[in-house]
């Protein structure tokens, strides 16, 4: 028996015999078969596999993440136990330059709240979550600004009692009742991140004069980098002043200048948001916080 396929061209029909038809839809049949089958299982052979590596990736990253978290909290009590150190060191030297000090002058000291628990560590043996950490680390760090602010107190103590006394800049550099940004740690108004403020930023309005905060020899009087128009004053003894983001300068290097002097006018240039008087103290190279010398 023969199977016979007329196309369009109907002079040259195509013959197959029964066996040939027969073996050509047992092949399709097999080939079905093998799609409806293999498929599927490939499928699930694939997310059995995927979900196996997504296990292993997610317990790695457990593993990992409770690493990090011993760490941290490693971290955190080796810090809590070097403030307490610090703490009987300030303790000891206070002492010391109580005997220095004329006049009525008291150093500053740590009031009760402010003081650490030395017994057990920032979590005495507690179970230790991420809010346990953040608010721990939110302690240490009001605890670090306590700490500096008495450091800083002392440290202007000891020097209007050293022969620097005469010399320290003690104006106000312009003439507003505020600073809108303080000495030490802040958060950057650009970057929205902490970052140490070396000085403090007087919110004083484009053309306001400045002025000379002690008597001394301009050392430099131009642009300079992040500080736009800079004006720093050399006072001796390594004291020098700074008067940064100004608009017009009015003094050159060389000349000297007399305490209250004008010397500049507030401006916006560098790095800065908006019109205002960055001002710094600094003593060898090393930032001092304006806010304990400067007297209105």
């Amino acid at each position: 028996m023969k199977i016979i396929f007329i196309g369009k061209k109907t002079s040259k029909p195509i013959s197959l015999s029964l066996a040939s038809f027969i073996s050509i839809l047992f092949i399709l049949f097999i080939l079905f078969i093998y799609l409806v089958i293999y498929f599927p299982n490939h499928e699930k052979t694939n997310n059995v596999n995927n979900f196996k590596i997504t296990n292993e990736t997610l317990s790695n990253d457990k593993f990992l993440g409770a690493q990090n978290f011993n760490i941290y909290v490693d971290q955190i009590g080796e810090l809590h136990s070097r403030i307490l150190e610090i703490d009987q060191q300030t303790e000891r030297l206070q002492s010391i330059i109580k005997k220095q000090i004329l006049g009525k002058e008291k150093l500053p000291k740590l009031k009760k709240k402010d003081k650490l628990d030395g017994k057990g560590g920032p979590f005495n043996g507690m179970k230790t979550s991420h809010v346990d950490i953040q608010k721990t680390l939110a302690i240490l760090m009001e605890s670090m600004g306590v700490r500096e602010e008495i450091y800083n107190k002392m440290e202007a103590i000891l020097l209007k009692q050293s022969v620097l006394k005469e010399t320290l800049p003690t104006l106000y550099p312009v003439n507003v009742p505020y600073t809108s940004s303080s000495y030490g740690w802040r958060m950057d108004p650009i970057i929205g991140k902490r970052a140490f403020h070396e000085g403090v930023d007087f919110s004083a309005a484009h053309g306001e004069p400045i002025y000379a905060t002690a008597g001394g020899i301009v050392l430099k009087a131009g642009k300079h980098g992040n500080y736009g128009n800079l004006v720093t004053i050399n006072h001796g003894g390594g004291l020098q002043t700074r008067y940064a983001h100004i608009s017009k300068i009015l003094v050159k290097k060389g000349d000297i200048v007399k305490k209250e002097d004008l010397i500049a006018y507030v401006g916006n240039t560098g790095r800065s948001t908006g019109p205002h008087l960055h001002y710094e103290i600094r003593l060898n190279k090393k930032s001092l916080d304006p806010k304990q010398y400067l007297k209105r």
